[in-house]
């Protein structure tokens, strides 16, 4: 799919994308790999927009099957619930992508996966799991970075071309002889020979190395670098593996790495040595010139011509101690000190020793840094699998608990629409909440639901719904048994619709359409009501829910009209009834429908519930409101 063919994407937006992904074709393999995120931070796309761009590149038909707002409502909710358990930006991502889909053998297979990831889920220490998850993403590719005191010697322009060409430019300075005017400018020169001519004994800080060679026996730093930026990912992820009982190739790869920190040149600790020394052996040479005892000669000697015998002796030992000091601290026998006392340090030794001995350093580094760029060249795919087997770990265990936290079993794909002690997901984590059982199906496919108010009847509306869409998601669904029937499309109408006379052009171009549409569909629609022109509004409404009945899709229609509609339409018609008041005067409801059944509404006991709160004269008058009622009961 190109970019620009994406819809609601125009020129501007395009390029705006294509600059952030570095092309359009950088851009389908980020939306393959489900980088919502990445999307998301460009300037005039909300993360919601992303993901319907992303969408539509993988197919997903998630648009097509929700069809009003409500059920989006619905779906995201159910995303948000599941994104409560992710712990790692590629999980996140893989969660907003999922998608409704009519596939059995995708369903039937994202089914098995999570119902198998919940089972292990409730075996392994949750906490300590998603902790390490978390600290968890993709491998990432460093910026190049031209390494400091650092130089790629050429023979030749031709030979710097090609370097070019292999872009090593980036990680190091390349020059040509004529352009170097002195090898110990650097810290580290490695020559990249073709003809090999020249010739440096004397340059402790060269390396030589084949101009044919890989990159990373010239510039270890590219191979290094992405291990290094990317350390922390491959080290948890060698945790996870561990905890998981996996097999793995990245505590090598940690040892590896490790390796080069040790053999890293510390010319600190070099400084270090020489100012020990120097101190030691000049606090000898104080306490040793307190016990020394001059003769008048040798005090004669010392005025003219310098220091006595005994005192030349004590500083010779004294200067052969502090170079064996430096020698144990640093493996280098030189002496940097001037024969005097204090001891002065003699700048041009200790220069030139210390190039040197940093120029070793640089070279055995460079050394240990080449074999382990080579080590680890030929771990990278092994590195980058076994990372992504973490992350997906991590989408499989998101949906796992997800499905452990809210006890989801897995459904039964077949004909209509049947569930028994289902939980409203909302409500699933109360234990005092009441679950409730359920049918919809052939023939009484569309149906009237009337009742109590508060009775629970949107809450039944929201749980079919939340069944089908996790069903058709792939996903378990909160109740014991569940019987779901795949749909095209979901339509979920929130209450409350008048159908005055402005509004029934609105609701004939609206309402009858969906019912003449050749999809499978389940409507939904919540206290649909008619305020005023009652008779012509009972009609529309029996003719729409025949239309649906006929089509064979299924609708629950919540309504106050159920007499006034069975006038022209037979249907099945179920109750939410309220039986009585609490003793705190709170509404005692069964929540599970009674089918077949004609609820009444709860006025009067609401009635009676104001009535019981009240007192003086307002109570006496819903007293003579409530005889009204019980009379009418009578007749």
């Amino acid at each position: 799919m190109e970019l620009r063919n994406i819809k609601g994407i125009g020129e501007r937006m395009a390029q705006r994308i294509e600059r952030e992904f570095g092309g359009e074709d950088a851009f389908l393999e980020a939306a393959l790999n489900y980088e919502v995120d990445r999307l998301a931070r460009i300037e005039g796309i909300s993360q919601r927009r992303a993901v319907e761009i992303i969408n539509e590149v993988l197919g997903n038909p998630t648009q097509k099957f929700l069809k009003t707002e409500r059920a989006i409502q619905l779906y995201e909710d159910i995303i948000k619930k599941i994104l409560e358990q992710a712990s790692s930006d590629y999980a996140q991502n893989r969660v907003l992508l999922l998608s409704p889909t009519k596939d059995l053998k995708k369903i039937r297979e994202r089914l098995d996966r999570v119902m198998e990831a919940k089972e292990i889920v409730g075996k392994l220490p949750q906490k300590d799991i998603q902790k390490l998850l978390k600290r968890i993403n993709h491998l990432k590719n460093p910026s190049p970075r031209v390494e400091p005191g650092q130089a790629l010697l050429v023979e030749s322009k031709k030979d710097y071309e090609t370097l070019l060409e292999r872009e090593l430019h980036r990680y190091i300075s390349i020059m040509t002889l004529d352009e170097l005017e002195s090898i110990h400018e650097y810290e580290l020169v490695v020559y990249a020979y073709n003809d090999g001519f020249l010739e440096m004994d004397d340059a402790p800080n060269m390396a030589m190395v084949p101009l044919d060679a890989a990159d990373g026996e010239l510039v270890p730093g590219k191979v290094l670098s992405y291990y290094q930026l990317n350390q922390d990912i491959i080290e948890n992820a060698a945790k996870l593996r561990d905890m998981l009982g996996w097999s793995s190739i990245l505590p090598d790869v940690m040892g590896i790495l490790n390796s080069t920190k040790c053999s890293q040149v510390d010319e600190a600790s070099f400084n270090q040595a020489v100012d020990e020394a120097k101190a030691t052996a000049d606090q000898k040479m104080k306490d040793a010139i307190k016990r020394v005892e001059l003769s008048g000669q040798e005090v004669l000697d010392l005025l003219n011509s310098g220091m006595p015998e005994k005192i030349k002796d004590i500083l010779d030992e004294v200067l052969e101690e502090a170079q064996q000091e430096i020698y144990t601290k640093t493996g280098r026998s030189f002496n940097p000190f001037l024969a005097k006392y204090p001891l002065e340090v003699d700048d041009e030794e200790m220069d030139r020793v210390r190039k040197q001995e940093i120029g070793r350093q640089q070279l055995k580094a460079f050394e240990h840094r080449v074999t382990a760029a080579k080590e680890l060249s030929l771990l990278q795919e092994k590195v980058e699998r076994e990372v992504k087997e973490v992350l997906e770990f991590d989408y499989q265990f998101t949906l796992g608990s997800f499905a452990h936290k809210y006890n989801l079993q897995e459904p039964v794909i077949t004909d209509g629409f049947g569930f028994e002690e289902a939980i409203n997901l909302d409500l699933a984590l109360y234990e005092k909440s009441q679950r409730i059982s359920y049918q919809l199906q052939h023939p009484d496919n569309v149906v009237l639901l009337t009742g109590a108010n508060s009775g629970g009847k949107t809450t039944l509306l929201e749980t079919l719904a939340q069944i089908s869409i996790l069903t058709q998601m792939g996903l378990p669904v909160p109740a014991t048994m569940a019987r779901v029937r795949l749909i095209d499309e979901l339509y979920f109408f929130s209450k409350k619709r008048a159908l005055d006379a402005g509004a029934f052009e609105s609701f004939l171009r609206n309402f009858i359409p969906i019912a003449t549409h050749d999809t499978d569909k389940l409507v939904l629609l919540d206290e649909l009501e008619a305020i005023t022109e009652l008779e012509a509004a009972v009609k529309i409404i029996s003719s729409f829910m025949d239309l649906i009945r006929d089509s064979g899709s299924h609708a629950v229609i919540v309504t106050h009209l159920a007499r006034e509609i069975l006038k022209y339409t037979q249907v099945r018609v179920d109750g939410i009834e309220a039986s009585g008041l609490d003793e705190e005067y709170n509404l005692v409801v069964d929540r599970t429908p009674r089918m077949n059944y004609l609820a009444r509404s709860t006025p009067e006991l609401i009635l009676r519930r104001v009535y019981e709160k009240s007192d003086g004269k307002v109570k006496d008058i819903y007293g003579k409101m409530l005889e009204l009622f019980e009379s009418q009961e009578d007749k």
